[in-house]
């Protein structure tokens, strides 16, 4: 069991060295994704179910701040930060993004309905209907990818 697992995380790249997950977080989330119950894992790893739990919370936790790094160091480094404050029309933001873009010299290559629909999904509860309910912070990089975060998810979100 310990073999295959190893195989999984050896095919896909995992790297304890230079990962923000230990082996057993990875083993976890690797078994956890082939849809292995936390009880089975528990089993085949010898271990108690509530271990488990606690190894793959941390492992989750871990993933989180490892992606608000990346989305924190990417929101800096793009030349369109879009702040939308709570109570926006969503239907005015497309335009507010074309204007940004038009004055960092950047090109964004989504119509408006693919950039609205796209920052609803992406928003998740920020917005609801046409209402943005909680500020958003749309960015554009130089390659023109639109990125979304919100406070209530503290993940950057590409789209």
């Amino acid at each position: 069991m310990a073999d295959e697992v190893d195989d999984v995380l050896s095919r896909i790249g995992f790297d304890p060295a230079t990962s923000v997950l230990t082996r057993r977080q990875a083993m976890v989330l690797a078994l956890r994704e082939r849809g292995l119950k936390q009880r089975t894992i528990a089993e085949r790893l010898d271990t108690s179910r509530a271990n488990v739990a606690g190894i793959e919370a941390s492992a989750r936790e871990n993933v989180a701040r490892a992606r608000e790094t990346v989305a924190f160091v990417d929101a800096l480094e793009a030349p369109v930060r879009v702040p939308v404050p709570a109570e926006t029309d969503l239907y005015d933001v497309p335009q507010q993004i074309y204007d940004a873009c038009d004055e960092a010299g950047v090109k964004v290559n989504y119509t408006a309905p693919e950039l609205l629909n796209a920052i609803g999904e992406r928003a998740g509860g920020a917005v609801r209907g046409r209402e943005v309910r909680e500020p958003l912070l749309v960015s554009v990089t130089r390659e023109g990818e639109v990125r979304v975060r919100h406070d209530g998810a503290p993940r950057e979100q590409e789209l």
